[in-house]
Formats: structure tokens, C-alpha cells, sequence
């Protein structure tokens, strides 16, 4: 028994020093995306039509001493629907106060979150589609009259109780759009969809970062990371954070070509940006399921991954390079995408 239980401790230390590694990563990474945001408009790359729309949206807001109207963002990860409405923030005069569909599980934690904001905060709610149903409705009168119903008490003694909340703005953000209910979409005054990034745009961004990083880029090799990033800022932070210890190994202060050979080579990553991830989820399709129509819940279940990240992370990219098709019967991989694995 002796040994059983030392056993069992042992396993518990593991597991927890394992949650204590993560969550410090998790941290770190989330400190490094957020040094490389953009502050203002004027640093930030990309959407022109949305940010030039959103200067007139908080010029009539700000003459009219109102709060900008609530907005909903659509889009893959990684585009940019954060650090937009931190600049959102900034140029109102507000906080930004972050949080996610999953991680509201009670309606006084959404209570508690809105009656802590002040004038002209900006509520981001980053997956809103995931928002549990008494918590979306609890909404609907936030959003409309800036007031919340609470019953206190339970059975015969419950009473109403409303609390007026001081003039917000809330931002959804959700990569499934036609997710998101009929009476919550229409409370938002604005609704707008992130389109992935140029290859002008991506560079730009790449020699940015890299700047930010303190370290040198030649044109090359930015152009090089920006065709490998998926049309993706996000990732293009991250290849060029990476990209710069293998420039460290190798004594160089500069990324140049070489250095990006060598890294892609050892990330896995191809011209177009694709991983070893990538590869085999088209070879699952291919080699496996002999490139036959295969529905998402067979994939998800062979390839070992929720359908939510399959669809959310994992497809967009392959479907936008055509690499990718999604069937009434199910998912195809085109002549494209076999290429790619020759």
C-alpha cells in the first residue's frame, strides 16, 4: 500500500508540475502577442475597409458624447479581432475587459463582469457563439437599455431586482457567424467580418515584429515568412519569434533566407505555410479514406481532434489555397492539396 500511495503522489506531482509548465506558457505567449499589438490605427496593418468604417463609427460616437454601438467580429483566429478592440478602447477613452463564451458559466459571473464596467469600457466576449442561452438572453436588455434583472431569493420570497449599467460597448467576436442566434445578432449595431491579409500586408506586419523584436530582417526573408503565415498575423509573430533563436544558434542578429531555411526545415513548415499537422490531415483523407467523401465526425474521431478545431483552426486555411473541399457528403482533398504530399 506503501508503495501504491508514494506512487499515486508521484503521479500527482507529475500532473500538476505538467498544469503549472503549461499555464506558464500560456502566459508567456500571451505576454508576447501582447507586446507586438498595435496601439492605435496608425500602427495597425490590414482591414482598411473595417478600420476606415470604425474611425467614422467613433467620430459620431465621440461628437454625440454616446457610447459606439455594439459590434459583432467574425473571422478565423489570429486576424486581429482582439487587438482591434483594444485599439477600439483607446480611442473611446475606455477599458478593454476581455473574456470568453466558455468561461462566463453562471449568470452572475456575466452579472458581476458587467456591473464593474464604467463609461465607454469595451466589453470584448471572444467566442459569443459559445454563450450558454440564460446568459445570452441576459444580454438582450444590457445591449438595448443598459439596465440587468436579477432575482434574489428563491420560491415564494424571490424578488426583481434591476441594476442600470453605465454606457458600454460590447464586441463579440466568434469564427462561426451563422452561430450566433437571430435576437442577439440583431442587437448589434455593426457586424463585420475579418478578411485574411495580402502578402504586402503580411510583410509589413513580418518586419514590424521583427523590429519590435529587436532584430534584423533582409526583404527576402520577410517575403518568405509572409508566404509561409497562413495570411495570418498571429502566426507570422510567432515564425519570426521562432526564427530568431535559430538566428541566435547560428551567432547572426539578422534573419536572412538561410536562417529561414533552416528553421522552416526544422518546424516543418512549407512554402505555402503548411505543417506537419496539415499534411496529415490530408493524408488521413487521402491515404485512409482513399480521398472518398468523409464526414467531420469520422475525421474528428480518426484524427483525434474536437470537430470545433478541425473546423475552426485546422480547414479555413486549406480551403481558402484550395487545397481542400467541403461536399454535401463530406471533405475532399483536391488535386491541389494531393500534391503537396508528393
Amino acid at each position: 500500500m506503501a508503495i501504491n500511495s508514494s506512487f499515486s503522489a508521484s503521479q500527482s506531482d507529475t500532473s500538476e508540475k505538467k498544469i503549472i509548465t503549461e499555464k506558464k506558457q500560456i502566459i508567456t505567449e500571451k505576454k508576447f502577442e501582447i507586446g507586438l499589438r498595435p496601439e492605435s490605427f496608425s500602427d495597425f496593418v490590414g482591414q482598411e475597409t473595417l478600420v476606415n468604417n470604425l474611425k467614422v463609427f467613433i467620430s459620431g460616437a465621440k461628437r454625440r458624447e454616446e457610447p459606439l454601438s455594439h459590434m459583432l467580429l467574425s473571422g478565423p483566429p489570429g486576424l486581429g479581432k482582439t487587438t482591434l478592440s483594444g485599439i477600439i478602447a483607446y480611442e473611446m477613452g475606455g477599458n478593454l475587459r476581455i473574456t470568453s463564451g466558455p468561461a462566463l458559466e453562471k449568470s452572475g459571473d456575466l452579472a458581476a463582469l458587467l456591473t464593474s464596467l464604467k463609461d465607454n469600457d469595451i466589453l470584448f466576449i471572444d467566442e459569443i457563439h459559445r454563450l450558454k442561452k440564460p446568459l445570452e438572453e441576459m444580454l438582450y436588455s444590457a445591449m438595448e437599455d443598459f439596465v440587468i434583472d436579477l432575482i434574489v431569493g428563491k420560491g415564494a420570497g424571490a424578488k426583481s431586482m434591476r441594476l442600470v449599467l453605465p454606457p458600454f460597448t460590447l464586441i463579440g467576436a466568434t469564427t462561426k457567424l451563422g452561430s450566433i442566434s437571430g435576437p442577439l445578432r440583431d442587437r448589434f449595431g455593426n457586424i463585420a467580418k475579418f478578411q485574411f491579409y495580402e502578402e504586402n500586408e503580411m510583410q509589413e506586419i513580418v518586419e514590424r515584429t521583427a523590429n519590435i523584436l529587436k532584430i534584423d530582417i533582409e526583404k527576402g526573408a520577410s517575403k518568405k515568412i509572409s508566404l509561409a503565415s497562413r495570411s495570418t498575423p498571429r502566426i507570422s509573430n510567432r515564425i519570426v519569434r521562432q526564427l530568431r533563436d535559430f538566428a541566435h544558434a547560428e551567432n547572426k542578429e539578422i534573419i536572412n533566407t538561410a536562417i529561414c531555411n533552416i528553421g522552416f526545415k526544422s518546424l516543418g513548415i512549407d512554402k505555402l505555410g503548411l505543417d506537419e499537422h496539415d499534411r496529415e490531415y490530408l493524408r488521413l483523407i487521402v491515404e485512409t479514406f482513399q480521398n472518398n467523401p468523409v464526414g467531420i465526425s469520422t475525421l474528428s474521431a480518426a484524427y483525434s481532434e474536437e470537430k470545433e478545431t478541425i473546423e475552426e483552426i485546422i480547414e479555413p486555411y486549406l480551403l481558402q489555397k484550395g487545397l481542400l473541399l467541403r461536399t454535401p457528403q463530406g471533405r475532399v482533398v483536391t488535386e491541389a492539396g494531393k500534391n503537396v504530399l508528393v
